[in-house]
């Protein structure tokens, strides 16, 4: 395990070391060689920016995912979705959904922004269920996207974090009986990424208020807190938790790191492969660095710890 260090410009610690059809056949793993091998329908297609969204529900357009493809010949067969954040109020969807999915795809890896349903007439649960829906849809799809089913990750900034936690801890194996066929698979990630996120969004303070219901008010809805303190990613996602990375500041004033300090504890102490890093400075809301040289070095953590377990070094073969 790495150690604390503390009073310098970054703190660290760590522990342990598309949308193409493509028929791999028997290269994908049994979990991909059961999931339908049509591609879905798509909502929307930009042929110049070479995007496609896709509803997450049949005949509903309230929440999507948008796929940015790898573009560069080399398709790695992994996929994440990305949860912008925005206090569940709006959603930050260019600094942290499509800066970060053209990250991911000059990578190699097939990136799907999630749009989900926020703001006044969607509280909570309803965007952890299209959190989990989403990671079923690209799972009950990996096969026309050209993905492997055992290798789709989840990644939230701030709100989006919260999300991203809560659909790991609400994660289950799907039913096998379901007549949806994107019911049956899994919606557990195989990967979390987490930046900056708002773990602490439903917790109760000293005078009963929440954090997210103060933001539900200046968006002017009404919001009891009590009704969603339910809504705390700790335990459950220390029980369900895949290989996990963490990125905060210390500094951060709006979303405190505490939070995250408390997940990378609960997760290291439980023998869960996590990493994180802590850089001493930084307002909330960094996304990839923006013009913070030293913010600019997470995303390159990010990438050596996502190239350590495999996930840019698998080359899928050409589209059939």
């Amino acid at each position: 395990m790495g150690g604390w260090i503390f009073g310098c410009r970054r703190a660290r610690v760590a522990t342990g070391a598309a949308a193409v059809i493509l028929a791999l056949g028997g290269l994908l793993s049994p979990v991909a060689r059961a999931q339908t091998a049509d591609a879905p329908s798509s909502l929307a297609q930009d042929d110049l920016l070479q995007t496609r969204t896709y509803g997450l529900r049949p005949g509903e357009d309230d929440a999507s995912l948008t796929l940015f493809a790898p573009q560069n010949g080399r398709r790695s067969g992994a996929a994440v979705i990305i949860a912008p954040g925005g206090g569940y109020v709006n959603l930050a969807g260019n600094l942290e959904g499509r800066q970060i999915a053209d990250w991911f795809a000059a990578r190699g890896i097939s990136a799907f922004v999630l749009k989900y349903r926020h703001g006044a007439g969607h509280p909570l649960p309803q965007p952890i269920e299209d959190g989990e829906r989403a990671v079923r849809f690209v799972r009950a799809n990996a096969r026309a996207f050209g993905l492997d089913a055992d290798r789709i990750g989840l990644m939230g900034f701030s709100a989006g974090g919260h999300l991203a936690a809560m659909t790991v801890s609400l994660s289950d194996d799907g039913d096998a009986a379901a007549p949806d066929a994107v019911e049956r698979v899994s919606s557990r990630p195989d990967f979390l990424v987490l930046a900056y996120p708002w773990l602490e969004a439903t917790d109760l303070n000293a005078g009963g208020d929440s954090e997210y219901c103060r933001f539900a008010r200046m968006a002017r809805w009404d919001c009891a807190p009590r009704d969603y303190v339910a809504y705390t990613p700790l335990p459950g996602v220390v029980a369900k938790a895949p290989p996990t990375f963490i990125y905060h500041t210390t500094d951060d004033a709006l979303v405190p790191v505490r939070g995250s300090v408390d997940l990378y504890s609960a997760l290291a102490m439980a023998g869960k492969d996590v990493e994180m890093h802590l850089f001493a400075h930084g307002s909330h809301g960094s996304g990839l660095g923006g013009a913070d040289p030293a913010l600019t070095l997470w995303p390159q953590a990010l990438e050596a710890w996502l190239r350590a377990r495999g996930y840019f070094s698998k080359e899928a073969q050409p589209p059939s």
